[in-house]
């Protein structure tokens, strides 16, 4: 079942730096959330918002998969909110450091920066105000995991499981060494962004390929592929 051979191994690739980069952005977009509460409640809230981008990841993992198989109008929706994913990336990456700073101080609940104060920067909020914003983040993140994942699959069912197995793990129990590897070391975040655009642009050709004829596009798109997809979908 598990056959090994070069598209495979490609593809799980992709799939496993894909889960790691989304993972980690997830994850600051929790620190920033729980940034501006008090101390008592701030692990609370990033207990909440992990649990529920797990939860989350599963949910959307068993209902986008089949959707996406259906191709056509679907694959091409897809490719463009994971467009919108890439751009939402690259604004982040290309910003100051300052807010990041501030979430992984409320993620590792530690003074980092020995200013005498944890996310001491941060708007300060209520324990609701942020569970809100925690649970709005989630939904979009964790669909853009799961699409980003299916779409860099590309057809092998076993990639396409470790990925989603392992998105569902890194948010669970990884995410804020996930988070803090990623603002270590930032061009891992570029690599993922990339690799996230290359797959948008390969759903969406695949998706329109449904409807036009389009020659192939080596690393992109490959005609017979889309129609073998078809076939199994049928």
């Amino acid at each position: 079942m598990f056959g090994i051979d070069p598209s495979f191994l490609s593809s799980l690739v992709q799939v496993i730096l894909i889960d790691l980069v989304l993972a980690g952005d997830n994850a600051v977009v929790i620190g920033l959330a729980a940034a501006g509460l008090a101390t008592d409640v701030r692990r609370k809230a990033i207990l909440i918002g992990i649990l529920a981008a797990t939860l989350l990841r599963i949910f959307f993992a068993l209902i986008t998969t089949q959707l996406l198989a259906l191709g056509g109008g679907l694959l091409i929706a897809g490719g463009v909110l994971l467009l919108y994913v890439c751009w939402k990336m690259y604004r982040e990456l290309t910003t100051s450091h300052s807010d990041e700073h501030e979430a992984q101080e409320a993620l590792e609940n530690s003074d980092t920066n020995a200013d005498g104060t944890i996310a001491g920067k941060a708007p300060r909020k209520t324990l609701r105000q942020a569970v809100i914003q925690i649970i709005i983040a989630d939904v979009s993140m964790s669909l853009d995991n799961v699409l980003a994942v299916a779409g860099a699959a590309a057809h092998h069912f076993e990639a396409l499981v470790i990925g989603l197995a392992l998105s569902v793990v890194m948010m669970g129990v990884a995410a804020t060494f996930i988070a803090g590897l990623l603002h270590k070391h930032r061009w891992i975040a570029w690599v993922g962004l990339v690799i996230i655009l290359l797959v948008a642009v390969r759903m969406s050709l695949e998706g329109l390929g449904a409807f036009i004829a389009i020659p192939e596009i080596p690393l992109l798109y490959t005609p017979h592929a889309v129609a073998e997809a078809a076939a199994v979908a049928h």
